[in-house]
Order: structure tokens, then C-alpha cells, then sequence
């Protein structure tokens, strides 16, 4: 899949290739929580521990080009899996043994948090979203037995133009689909995809994540500018998938999107509040749970997830583990557990110059949602 220079250039960017397709690379955000500078916003809405979370993806190519992507447009793209394929054991093992060797150089820093360093030597939690597509892997419901069978939760990404991977994949812990744009049009000037019938395929996505019983999540990725129009039409695209959450994130001004973008394309968090109100206007069967400022990301839940007047979007990972390898039918609301904080504070986007904006990006947001 990758050709010599490509895989060093991203060995220069801290990335580790597993096998012939798949890699693993640490998140911004399990280096400061391992050195006491805070955590994700998935430890906000959902509960995991940035210490004990894993950022891999099993297909380091995608079939689209999105404009607001870190990625390099000489990245692999494909429409269909062309190469051979590695073994789920074989993808897990490497994964997790590549995951601490680059987290072992952290233990010397000067401030480091040992209780959470020594948390890290634990992988609970998987995130398939570090690039590429990683749905496409012909083995990926083989994998996420194996991750569940070591009681590591997955959160998998999909940008929507697999709609009968999503049809056909198994109980995940959280599902996400990448929702970029309110209308066709859009879509095709934001993601540049190279599916002809990439609408179609969006459209059957949605269907398909309807019929989920386990959790599902759609991501809205704003562009100043650019997609944070229509949101009415947001609305209808989100109520075909009748998704458990909503989440409503800033693109942010990293990568290769530098080429392509400008910093003001890159929405204040007031901005993203402002819109995910405006939204909420037409999604009645959801409110406004959470936010979290540093990610510039504001989370919506049905209302079915407040609870004797608490919301409950954390999750119980053991109880979920144990109904996934149960076989038994299961569902969202079997496996969860009291949110400790909701609600919007108020906070705005702090001013920062253009070259810190960009470090501190660099290092926490690249992520390929």
C-alpha cells in the first residue's frame, strides 16, 4: 500500500506501519494526560481514559480527499481493498506492543504523571480513526471480537461511503459517521470523493446506522465559511440515522489542510456553540449535553439519555464487553453510566498567535475524523 519514502515520511511523523496496511500512532491527547496537562473530550462525553486509549487505524487508505484532511493528497486513496491482508492477531499484538514502545520515551519527562503513566501499560480503548478508512479491512469484525475479548472498547470512525460494511458490521462500542456537508454539492467540493454515487452512499449509510441497536454518533466537522450553512438540512441527513449523539467539531488548521484552507477557516468554539444551537432547533429529539473547549467540540444526546433529571452518556465498559460477547441482542441504554459534568460554561476560544495555534494543534488534533 505504501511505497518506501511514504512509509518514512510517516515514520518522521511519529507514525508506527503494522504490517502492510494498518498503524498505530499516540494521541496528543494521551501524552498530556500522562503528563498531567488534561484529557480528551472523550473522557468528558463518554468516559475514556486518554491514558489507556489506543489511535490506530487497520486501511491507511480512504476514497475521499477531504479538503479539511491533515492528510497529503498523495495519500493511498481507493475505492476497493486491493492488497492482502493482515491478520486480526497479527494487527492487535503489533498494534499494542508499537502503541508502548512510543509511549516509553514519556516516562522521563520531567513532569510526568507516574499513576497515569503506569495506567498506560493497559490499552482499554481503541480509536479506528487515525487515518485512512478503517472499515474497509475484510477482517474488521474478526478484530473487534479479538478487542473485545481483551476488554478494549472500539470507537470506530467511518466516513459513510461503505454502506454495506456498515450494514454488516458487527456490535461496536461507538459507531461514528463523518457528516460533512448538508447537501450533494457540498459534499462533493468538501470530501472530493471517487465514488460517482458518493450521495447514494450517504444516504444508504444513514439508513443503516438507523438500524444499530448499540451507540451510535454523528460528527459534523465545521469549516468556517464554507459547510456551517443549512442546518436545517443537517437536520434531515441526522434524522435518517437517528444517531444516539451528536457531536459538532471545529476543523482545525493542521497538516497537509494548510494547503488548502486558511486559519480563518478554522471556527472559535463560540462559533461552533452558536451553530449546534441553531441546529438543535431542528433536532427535537435532542439537547445539548456537553462541550469541551480545548477540542473546540460541543456533544448533543437524544433525550431518552437523561434519566431521572441526570444525563447518563458515560459508558459502563465492563457491562458492554460482557453483552458483546454474549451473543445476545443488546442495546444503547443497557450499558450505561451517569455523566459527572454537562453544560455549556460560557468559556471562549482563547487568542492565540497563529505559530502556537499550530504547535499546539499539530500535537493534539491530528486525527483523522
Amino acid at each position: 500500500m505504501l511505497s518506501p519514502s511514504e512509509k518514512l515520511e510517516l515514520e518522521k511523523q511519529k507514525y508506527r506501519i503494522i504490517g502492510s496496511h494498518s498503524a498505530v500512532k499516540i494521541c496528543g491527547w494521551t501524552k498530556k494526560m500522562i503528563k498531567g496537562e488534561g484529557s480528551c473530550y472523550k473522557m468528558k462525553f463518554y468516559g475514556i481514559r486518554s491514558t489507556q486509549c489506543m489511535q490506530m487505524t487497520t486501511s491507511l487508505s480512504c476514497a475521499n480527499r477531504c479538503i479539511f484532511c491533515w492528510r497529503g493528497h498523495k495519500a493511498p486513496v481507493s475505492r476497493e481493498w486491493k492488497w492482502g491482508v493482515d491478520e486480526p492477531e497479527f494487527i492487535l499484538e503489533n498494534g499494542i506492543r508499537m502503541h508502548h514502545n512510543l509511549l516509553a520515551g514519556i516516562k522521563g519527562y520531567s513532569k510526568v504523571d507516574m499513576k497515569a503513566y503506569n495506567e498506560s501499560k493497559k490499552v482499554r480503548h481503541v480509536a479506528l480513526s487515525l487515518t485512512g478508512e478503517p472499515i474497509i479491512y475484510p477482517k474488521i469484525n474478526e478484530l473487534i471480537k479479538r478487542f473485545d475479548e481483551k476488554g478494549i472498547s472500539t470507537f470506530l470512525v467511518t466516513n459513510a461511503q461503505y454502506p454495506e460494511q456498515i450494514k454488516n458490521l458487527n456490535p461496536v462500542t461507538q459507531l461514528y459517521i463523518s457528516l460533512d456537508a448538508p447537501n450533494r454539492e457540498l459534499l462533493k467540493k468538501i470530501d472530493l470523493p471517487l465514488f460517482s454515487d458518493y450521495w447514494e452512499r450517504l444516504e444508504k449509510s444513514l439508513d443503516y446506522v438507523h438500524e444499530k441497536n448499540q451507540r451510535t454518533c454523528i460528527r459534523l466537522t465545521i469549516v468556517k465559511g464554507i459547510n456551517d450553512v443549512e442546518p436545517e438540512n443537517y437536520a434531515k441527513l441526522i434524522m435518517k440515522a437517528s444517531p444516539d449523539f451528536i457531536e459538532v467539531k471545529s476543523y482545525m488548521f493542521v497538516g497537509a489542510s494548510r494547503q488548502r484552507l486558511d486559519m480563518e477557516n478554522m471556527p472559535l468554539h463560540e462559533d461552533i456553540v452558536e451553530f449546534t444551537r441553531e441546529l438543535a432547533e431542528y433536532l427535537p429529539d435532542y439537547s445539548i449535553v456537553s462541550e469541551h473547549v480545548p477540542s473546540r467540540v460541543v456533544m448533543l444526546a437524544k433525550k431518552k439519555f437523561k434519566k431521572g433529571g441526570k444525563w447518563h452518556t458515560w459508558i459502563d465498559f465492563e457491562k458492554y464487553h460482557e453483552l458483546a460477547l454474549s451473543g445476545k441482542d443488546f442495546s444503547s441504554e443497557d450499558y450505561l453510566l451517569p455523566t459527572p459534568v454537562t453544560g455549556l460554561s460560557g468559556r471562549k476560544t482563547k487568542d492565540y498567535s497563529i505559530q502556537r495555534m499550530r504547535g499546539n494543534f499539530e500535537e493534539n488534533y491530528r486525527e483523522g475524523h
